[in-house]
């Protein structure tokens, strides 16, 4: 039963915290490696930058993998309490659904308040495009689609490795997804980051697809065009650049009956429903349904598994 203890656990730490503070925060403490590694990366040289951007990747993940495996199988044979507490706070700081779930509705509230300036800020804090220049319906469309792929990378997918590996699984893969984070996008870090975007788009293949089935099950749960959710996910989910994102994205676009549009790069849905602020709070709604979906199959999983 410790492996349902330890979900249990992390669930309610998510449900009555929220996100730990940085200084605790394990997450914050690997980007700080991240970028310590960044600093020794070689600046010129593609094929150099390759090969040391694979090295930190498989390098970071190996070794924090490895490192918190052993240190659980220490404290489960020292002391069983602090070993299901201290495996609980690491799987909590792998997944997010209060944080992020705070995060989109700040973006409403000040949208809801005319104050475009201050919701461009705070969606800064969850996506990595340029917010400046975004008007009140591409900010929405922005928060939406965060909230749609959050509901895999930060919910579906930590939660998926924490059943198939255990807690060093759920760490690995938030530690290959902070990598893509910082380093898998064009640019700056085009080849240092590249084995990083790669590895991310494997590991999140099978989640965001189980996240848009699920989304799709949501909108039929929360009263939204199911349908239509089943039918754009099949029509667009292909066209981002991302493999992964469009899946969960194109089946939010669809059960909200609206069109999300990242200007220049791709348009998901029809644009049936104006973008409004409360298309954030039907997102919202989506994806707590899809959480306590998939944290109910996950714990039935773990029970069955024993």
């Amino acid at each position: 039963m410790e492996p349902v203890v330890i979900l249990l656990l992390a669930l309610a730490f998510d449900f009555v915290l929220g996100e730990f503070p940085n200084p605790v925060h394990p997450v914050f403490w690997v980007g700080k490696v991240i970028s310590l590694e960044l600093r020794l990366a070689p600046r010129h040289g593609r094929r150099a930058q390759l090969l040391y951007g694979a090295g930190i990747v498989i390098l970071t993940v190996g070794l924090l993998t490895v490192g918190v495996y052993f240190f659980l199988d220490y404290l489960e044979g020292v002391n069983t309490p602090v070993y299901l507490l201290v495996a609980a706070f690491l799987l909590k700081s792998t997944f997010s659904i209060k944080g992020l779930r705070r995060a989109a509705l700040r973006v409403r509230d000040f949208l809801e308040e005319g104050d475009l300036n201050r919701a461009k800020t705070q969606l800064g804090s969850l996506v990595s495009r340029d917010t400046s220049q975004l008007d009140e319906p591409q900010l929405i469309s922005a928060t939406v689609e965060s909230t749609a792929e959050n509901a895999s990378d930060s919910f579906v997918a930590p939660l998926l490795y924490f059943l198939l590996l255990g807690v060093p699984g759920a760490v690995a893969y938030r530690v290959v997804n902070t990598f893509d984070a910082m380093i898998g996008y064009h640019g700056k870090y085009e080849y240092l980051g590249k084995v990083a975007a790669r590895l991310d788009d494997v590991v999140n293949f099978i989640p965001s697809r189980i996240s848009a089935v699920l989304i799709v099950a949501a909108a039929y749960l929360c009263r939204e065009d199911g349908k239509r959710a089943w039918r754009v996910m099949l029509r667009d989910h292909g066209r981002t650049e991302s493999p992964n994102a469009g899946w969960p994205m194109s089946a939010t676009a669809g059960a909200l009956r609206t069109r999300l549009e990242k200007v220049g790069h791709y348009q998901l849905g029809d644009p049936n429903r104006p973008l409004t602020s409360g298309v954030i709070i039907s997102a919202e709604r989506l994806v707590n349904t899809v959480a306590i979906m998939w944290g109910w199959i996950c714990l039935v999983s773990r029970v069955v598994l024993i």
